[in-house]
């Protein structure tokens, strides 16, 4: 690099102000009963600039921001000069990661953004001379695109131009000189912005925070060349993304007193003297599920690892065998279905339920059994006996 054109840069750096716009961009979660497999977050962001103006232009998940920085030339425009001698835009059209963190658990995330436009309006103190520019600036220079929009008249003229992912620079070569008498500049800048964020069905409740902060000034990430300055050198996002779950368990009436019968009930036992091969109850339950949760039980008597009956009389107890399905949509950690997964006390293997979508009040089932060996030895002829307990099953949202 030329020294002087290096000292001129150094002494245009230098000069520019330690100080940082600053700009808040806000989303949630929070299900929708009329749509479950919505599973991303809404953007709350108030709408700023060119899709605030003009929202017919702007699709589905391209939001625009006023970019609170105002640029001015610095020196004269001449004619056909070097790229960065005059109106250049370069600005972060890369994905860029960004790490939010829960302020409660401090889990954190990854949100990814990227600019996917510029826009703002030159305006000049006197008319520009005829035929400074080869077309208008409602018309982008490659690589950037058309933006949709472009007004204005000899002293203000807005226009808003595409950026394609990983562009370069985009550039309009004056064809004749823009002496500093005119005090080119660009104000009501404003910049449109790609988002992708985590899946919320897989995060806790709560807000993750984060900042991205984005430089601004010549080789900077918002690059506007050498002779077009800002007045702030630093563009801070501060992202709060809120999410709100659900999860919710609706047990029938009665379906907390849960009595254990063979299949097809006592009769072929009273009446023929057959033994059951086994004791069951199903007990269906509504779910509401946004969220991943665990699940484990507490036992008023246990055998091991499972909880038991009790029969006060003989002071002989049973294990009882406890387990779950859970309906179509809620998986476990690996991916597969929830069918008559035994709870443990420990609760082992029921560490981590997740949701594919929002489940609305579907239908789950625990399954309580007393195995063959144990029936054999409740059961004795001419001895009455009761067996009770109480278990207690928890569908718990904190799961680590």
């Amino acid at each position: 690099m030329d020294p002087l054109k290096f000292l001129r840069l150094l002494a245009g750096l230098l000069s520019m102000p330690a100080s940082a716009a600053s700009l808040d961009v806000t989303a949630y979660f929070r299900p929708d009963p009329t749509n479950p497999s919505q599973n991303t977050f809404i953007n709350t962001t108030p709408q700023g600039g060119y899709c605030g103006n003009h929202p017919e232009y702007c699709e589905n998940g391209v939001f625009s921001i006023d970019f609170p920085i105002r640029f001015r030339a610095t020196e004269n425009i001449e004619p056909k000069h070097d790229e960065r001698k005059g109106a250049m835009f370069r600005v972060p059209s890369s994905w860029r990661d960004l790490t939010v963190i829960n302020d409660t658990t401090g889990e954190s995330e990854i949100v990814r953004m990227r600019v996917n436009g510029i826009g703002a309006a030159y305006t000049v103190k006197d008319p520009l001379p005829d035929g400074v520019w080869v077309s208008n600036w409602a018309y982008a220079p490659e690589p950037c695109q058309y933006g949709g929009v472009g007004y204005g008249g000899p002293h203000y003229f807005a226009f808003f131009w595409r950026v394609p992912a990983d562009a370069g620079s985009c550039a309009k070569q004056a064809q004749k000189v823009i002496d500093e008498i005119h005090d080119f500049s660009y104000q009501d800048a404003a910049f449109s912005y790609e988002l992708m964020t985590p899946n919320p069905l897989k995060m806790s409740s709560g807000v993750y925070r984060g900042v991205l902060n984005y430089t601004v000034g010549p080789y900077g990430d918002f690059d506007m060349g050498d002779v077009m300055l800002a007045d702030d050198n630093l563009i801070s996002l501060n992202f709060a993304l809120s999410v709100e779950h659900i999860l919710k368990v609706d047990i029938p009436p009665g379906g907390n007193q849960v009595v254990l019968e063979p299949q097809g009930g006592w009769q072929s036992w009273l009446n023929q003297g057959r033994k059951p091969t086994r004791l069951f109850r199903d007990q269906t339950f509504s779910i509401w599920a946004s969220s991943r949760f665990r699940m484990n039980m507490e036992c008023q008597y246990y055998s091991d690892n499972t909880c038991a009956l009790w029969e006060n009389d003989a002071g002989h107890t049973v294990p009882l065998e406890v387990s779950v399905s859970l309906p179509n949509g809620l998986t476990d950690a690996t991916g597969q279905p929830v069918k008559r997964r035994r709870l443990l006390r420990d609760g082992s293997g029921t560490e981590l339920f997740q949701p594919g979508f929002y489940l609305d009040g579907k239908l789950g089932t625990l399954h309580f059994e007393v195995a063959r060996d144990a029936v054999d030895e409740m059961l004795k002829p001419g001895v009455a006996r009761h067996y009770a307990g109480n278990v207690t099953v928890i569908w718990d949202s904190e799961t680590d």
